[in-house]
């Protein structure tokens, strides 16, 4: 069964949702809508076969072309896109992270698929880098014993330029810690197996985008952070993210120790800037002194992309859940929380104190 997907949104991330999905055997894009001509044009250039275009995406819905759709509008308008998307039941769903830029419209979306037929998926694809899955299979196997620390490192290039600028701006992004580092929260929770408690953290703008201008107004987001969360369990995680660090080996580093020992996870940045695109996975023994090193893979990725093949993953999985009914390895309270987690990392660091999760989740 072929499965013919609608793109709403076809920048940078809609656009790698389509190269992803002309390589799957049974997927096929064939409708996209966009507001801006110019992105519509783009989106069904890149795309296999005929693709109807459309301005908005209620149109797109109106058409009853797709089986499925994949959200990458600007984070901002998930919430409002998803109330569209999400009243045609049986519909399949991708949403790009983050789920939405607040807590409370993230608790909008949920109460909107209550009920409804269809998977619903938030796109949080790190997990699905080879490395990091290979990481996730170690640590649940035992290899670092009872865990107790999480630390990962993400050096990189800045935020790119999007249409508009949109992403220049805390108010439409969530802040870089909601828009770019949702991923690394989702992956703590899943190493950790555990609940977040409480965090402290400490960033700033320092360098990046300072000397930009959009109607007067200078970017507000940050480029370096320094964030810890305690889990329910007594472990720690810990992201040092920075953002002006383009000479780095490695874009993304992850490391999980315990009492038996230690395992490692890197994963290099953009190849076309001439990263070593191989992925390592270190396992180190405590009780032996010895570290193994291996060079991971997956041999299902038919097409690297922007992010090593786990997008390709993403869509693998996805469409497997959708042809056997299963749910969504990757759900929307998945979205929310790792949505709060950042939220209450920019709130640490715009208050300069310890944030508790149950403040930003609104629980008591």
């Amino acid at each position: 069964m072929t499965i013919r997907y609608g793109i709403i949104g076809s920048g940078i991330m809609g656009i790698e949702h389509i190269q992803n999905i002309n390589h799957l055997d049974d997927g096929v894009v064939v409708a996209v809508a966009d507001p801006i001509e110019e992105m519509q044009a783009w989106g069904a250039a890149e795309a296999n076969g005929e693709v109807e275009t459309f301005a908005d995406h209620k149109d797109l819905l109106a058409a009853d072309l797709v089986d499925a759709v994949v959200v990458a509008s600007p984070n901002m308008t998930h919430a409002d896109v998803l109330d569209d998307v999400l009243a045609v039941d049986g519909l399949h769903v991708m949403v790009e992270k983050p789920l939405a830029t607040t807590v409370a419209d993230c608790r909008r979306i949920i109460s909107a698929a209550e009920g409804r037929t269809g998977v619903v998926w938030v796109g949080l694809e790190y997990r699905y880098m080879p490395a990091a899955a290979r990481l996730l299979r170690e640590v649940k196997g035992g290899a670092v014993g009872t865990l107790r620390q999480v630390a990962i490192r993400e050096h990189r290039f800045p935020f790119l330029p999007k249409i508009g600028h949109w992403n220049r701006f805390n108010r439409n992004t969530g802040g870089t810690l909601v828009e770019k580092c949702c991923h690394f929260f989702d992956l703590m929770n899943l190493i950790v197996e555990a609940e977040p408690v409480r965090v402290m953290a400490s960033g700033g703008q320092d360098f990046n985008h300072l000397d930009e201008s959009y109607d007067g107004e200078v970017p507000d987001i940050l480029d370096a952070a320094l964030v810890i969360f305690e889990y329910e369990n007594g472990a720690r995680a810990m992201l040092d993210l920075c953002m002006y660090a383009e000479a780095t080996k490695h874009q993304e580093e992850i490391a999980v120790v315990g009492d038996r020992g230690k395992v490692e996870a890197l994963t290099p940045g953009p190849v076309s800037r001439g990263a070593d695109p191989r992925q390592v996975v270190r396992i180190g023994n405590r009780a032996a002194s010895t570290v193994e090193e291996l060079i991971v893979d997956d041999d299902r990725i038919q097409w690297q992309g922007g992010h090593h093949g786990s997008s390709y993953i993403e869509h693998v999985e996805f469409l497997e859940a959708i042809r056997t009914g299963q749910p969504a390895a990757v759900t929307l309270e998945d979205g929310l929380i790792s949505v709060a987690m950042g939220l209450a990392a920019q709130q640490s660091i715009a208050e300069g104190r310890v944030v508790e999760m149950a403040e930003v989740l609104g629980v008591s």
